[in-house]
């Protein structure tokens, strides 16, 4: 059972997973939404659209969990043609202060799973030829800040992945694609900076997303292997 109208958002919460998960049911496809916890992932599920939407657990720096979710969305919704890893952890602290434990932990979600996801994607698209994986970075991609290394190592290595990806499997029709959110995203925790900022000044998860469904409909003679995205106020 195959299906290019079959999307997966691995890493969905209430900001921009969510976002993604309603857009791409929104343009038609059956989604399926993993994340860990499977009870908090059921509340968030969208229940408008109905079946076309199905929650899925999923530990992503798990191989075995990440090839049954990508078994069970096959005999349920179908193989996907839109893969999105948005997943990743991030604890602050100094080098002098991160313990080996926490940064094994943020490395796993931000690039392991990432590797493991993309793997099995790629797996199943390239039997098709065709296929989008896009996978969700930040500024840390680019360079790491003082009290950042939890965030930046795994970053760094997840763009170094997607390029890795993009020019091995898109002579084989599959685009992968690396998006850097240069900006904080807007949430309910950072109301107070809406504030300080005004309107616009933090990327909305609505727009982000539609940014994602632009590049899985790219034509493959125009492909964007990398896109920025920050919001007017920015500097950079």
């Amino acid at each position: 059972m195959t299906s290019p109208a079959t999307a997966i958002v691995i890493g969905v919460g209430p900001g921009l997973g969510l976002a993604l998960v309603r857009l791409f049911a929104k343009s038609g496809m059956k989604v399926a939404m993993a994340a860990r916890g499977g009870e908090r992932l059921e509340a968030l599920r969208p229940s408008e659209y109905g079946d076309m939407v199905r929650a899925y657990p999923c530990d992503g720096t798990d191989p075995e969990s990440v090839e049954a979710l990508f078994t069970k969305v096959a005999s349920e919704l179908g193989d996907p043609g839109l893969v999105v890893y948005n997943a990743g952890a991030y604890k602050p602290g100094g080098v002098l202060e991160i313990t080996p434990e926490d940064f094994e932990r943020c490395w796993k979600v931000g690039c392991l799973g990432g590797f493991l996801v993309g793997q099995a994607a790629a797996r199943r698209m390239v039997t098709r030829k065709q296929g989008t994986i896009i996978f969700t970075g930040a500024t840390a991609a680019l360079r790491g800040g003082k009290g950042f290394a939890n965030l930046a190592v795994p970053k760094f290595g997840l763009r170094a992945l997607a390029q890795s990806m993009a020019r091995e499997l898109g002579p084989e029709g599959i685009h992968v694609a690396h998006v850097v959110i240069d900006g904080m995203i807007e949430s309910e925790r950072h109301g107070h900076l809406l504030e300080e900022r005004g309107p616009d000044s933090l990327l909305k998860p609505d727009d982000i997303a539609e940014a994602y469904l632009q590049l899985h409909q790219q034509p493959r003679s125009a492909w964007t292997q990398e896109l920025d995205l920050r919001p007017w106020v920015e500097k950079f």
